[in-house]
């Protein structure tokens, strides 16, 4: 009878989910100890099937063959999405990340954060970018809208005073694709300058 190593059970894993996907040893601790995990982890690594991203942090990355690109790295997102489905927590970007996912800033930074009701870290990547989660109580991201979130740690990072008409706008477009009915539920979970401005923006 052919017994299947720890290593085999691994790659397999790796394999059935599927490249762009990330890994953690504490996925695999149900096949070995950790220690034995982390050398096989690093052997795939020196062996080119996974890419480390971060400490702890695996990669079985997607390769672009049709315009010969090659490996094609995960996004900052994808990262921060993975860590936080790895701890089963609930992530919001805050600060510049946020205002450029909206389209509210077209700056780009290396160093973005994310609010968290999980662990809260920071992440170092193989890029020189970092993702720090900061903790925040799990009521402040119960919100029934994404988008309504988003905005409400967007605003939040900009300042009352700072929110433009060219902001107001662009808020107004993305709002159009939501619907109110789903936002309003949320109104009590923003602070009443932001919710008051939302209001306002569907009624006009």
């Amino acid at each position: 009878m052919n017994t299947e190593s720890v290593e085999e059970k691994v790659i397999r894993k790796i394999k059935k989910c599927g490249r762009g996907n990330l890994f953690f040893p504490s996925d695999f601790v149900s096949y070995g100890e950790v220690k034995n995990i982390h050398k096989i982890l690093e052997r795939q690594t020196s062996k080119g099937i996974l890419l480390r991203i971060g400490r702890g942090i695996y990669y079985y990355p997607k390769i672009d063959k049709q315009l010969g690109l090659g490996v094609l790295y995960p996004t900052l997102e994808a990262v921060a999405e993975g860590i936080a489905k790895h701890d089963k927590a609930r992530i919001v970007p805050t600060g510049l990340y946020a205002l450029n996912r909206l389209g509210f800033s077209t700056q780009i930074t290396m160093n973005i954060v994310y609010l968290t009701d999980g662990y809260p870290r920071k992440v170092a990547l193989w890029n020189g970018a970092t993702i720090q989660f900061k903790h925040t109580p799990p009521k402040n991201l119960a919100f029934h809208s994404h988008l309504a979130m988003l905005l409400t740690f967007a605003y939040k990072s900009l300042g009352k005073e700072n929110i433009t008409d060219d902001i107001l706008d662009k808020t107004k477009e993305l709002l159009a694709k939501d619907s109110n009915d789903i936002v309003k539920q949320d109104y009590g979970l923003m602070p009443s300058w932001i919710s008051s401005i939302i209001k306002k923006l569907y009624e006009e």
